[in-house]
């Protein structure tokens, strides 16, 4: 014996419903057939009349009978209309209910790809600080042994602030999609640019416009916007907080304010606002501090 009954979910609901109005539109049809054919036949049985001469009591009695089953035939018509126009909003319910179903689906399974990445991220960087504290605690140093460790706590960090970035991309997509809104995508972020294989370069986020020289070719960024820097570059920019690392708390909250984009740059190349960290590289080589260093 069950207790509880479960409830029943909208695309569920809808299904049963048409399936109800169906059966009902069947019986209206049905019975539309057979008073027509009632019909059919009183209007015979009263034109017989009419063409034998009867009297007027029969001829009254007669048209009463046909305008009678006439109502019925009206009637039946009318439900049966009526009822052809709720399947017609149930069916495109229906089809509303499934979309959202599949959208709910899809969507859950992007979070779990998310929540996967999370779950993984703390095992990727226990392993790598791993790694940096083996050499950290090294009984000699040894110049291969430091460079690599440099290097993995360098892919430490970028990995970290790229799991972040895609976890909090994944999540949006998610929203998006439960919305019916995947179609309107953000403007592709500056890491899908083909790198310039000559230039390291570090993925991160602008605080404020930016600009630099890489050889002939001058380039800016405006603010919050994700901007692969080169890495010569990387830290003055992050010594003046006109950049952060994807993984910073204010990043995350300016990405989900300002977005990943940035926008179009309408930026004039001589703003006042725009910082030349060619500039500030030079005023730091030439302080009083770059000597002493």
């Amino acid at each position: 014996m069950a207790f509880f009954k479960r409830e029943l979910g909208p695309v569920e609901r809808f299904e049963s419903a048409l399936k109800s109005r169906q059966a009902k539109r069947q019986k209206l049809v049905d019975r539309l057939g057979l008073a027509e054919s009632v019909l059919a036949e009183t209007r015979v049985a009263a034109e017989r009349l009419a063409m034998a001469g009867a009297g007027n009591a029969k001829l009254a009695r007669a048209e009463a009978e046909l305008r009678s089953v006439e109502d019925r035939v009206k009637t039946a018509r009318a439900a049966l209309g009526e009822t052809n126009e709720q399947i017609v909003a149930t069916e495109r319910a229906l089809a509303d209910a499934i979309a959202q179903r599949d959208r709910e689906l899809l969507a859950d399974r992007i979070e779990a790809l998310a929540a996967a990445i999370d779950l993984a991220v703390p095992g990727f960087a226990s392993g790598a600080a791993a790694l940096v504290g083996a050499v950290a605690k090294g009984a000699v140093t040894v110049a291969e042994a430091t460079g690599f460790s440099a290097s993995v706590d360098e892919v430490r960090r970028e990995v970290l602030s790229a799991a972040d970035l895609v976890c909090w991309e994944l999540r949006t997509l998610a929203a998006r999609t439960r919305v019916g809104n995947v179609n309107i995508a953000p403007p592709p972020p500056a890491a899908t640019r083909p790198q310039r294989p000559e230039v390291e370069r570090q993925l991160i986020y602008t605080l404020n416009p930016l600009k630099w020289q890489e050889g002939s070719e001058a380039r800016k960024a405006p603010a919050f916007a994700l901007v692969e820097l080169p890495k010569t570059l990387l830290p003055i920019a992050l010594r003046h907080q006109h950049v952060d690392y994807l993984n910073a708390r204010r990043v995350q909250t300016l990405m989900h304010v300002h977005g990943s984009g940035g926008g179009q740059d309408e930026t004039p190349w001589d703003d006042l606002q725009i910082i030349d960290l060619d500039a500030l590289a030079s005023e730091e080589e030439g302080s009083p501090q770059a000597d002493v260093a």
